[in-house]
């Protein structure tokens, strides 16, 4: 929107009462099985912090390690564009919530009924 591009860094200027260049980039990675993709993820890069806006693995191929590589993966590359954490919403108390803090990443806030209702815990892990 032609709005949005003309304000948005004063806008953020005056948000975070600092000069602020926010550039946020996108990055998808793919895990393979020959030329079958089994697993993805998406993150998004913003201002020193990465989100995981989205990981999805086929169900006959979870618990074998995938989304933990897709993880690790984009940590790598959350850490090449100096992001000292990433983090992630998932429903609170949840498996993702399980799987998650399995992957090193602690419990920062619950958002009670925040999505569809729900309580969604947001997560994160410090990468630096």
């Amino acid at each position: 929107m032609e709005f949005v591009r003309r304000t948005e860094r004063e806008a953020l200027k005056s948000f975070y009462d600092f000069s602020v260049i926010w550039h946020e980039q996108r990055h998808d990675f793919a895990a393979l099985d020959a030329d079958e993709t089994i697993g993805v993820i998406e993150i998004g890069i913003a201002a020193s912090l990465a989100h995981v806006k989205r990981i999805v693995v086929l169900p006959e191929r979870r618990r074998q390690g995938v989304g933990r590589a897709l993880l690790n993966t984009a940590a790598d590359s959350a850490n090449y564009y100096n992001c000292h954490k990433m983090t992630v919403t998932v429903p609170h108390k949840s498996s993702a919530q399980t799987f998650f803090e399995r992957c090193g990443y602690r419990e920062e806030a619950v958002l009670p009924q925040h999505t569809f209702k729900l309580d969604m815990a947001v997560l994160r892990k410090f990468l630096l």
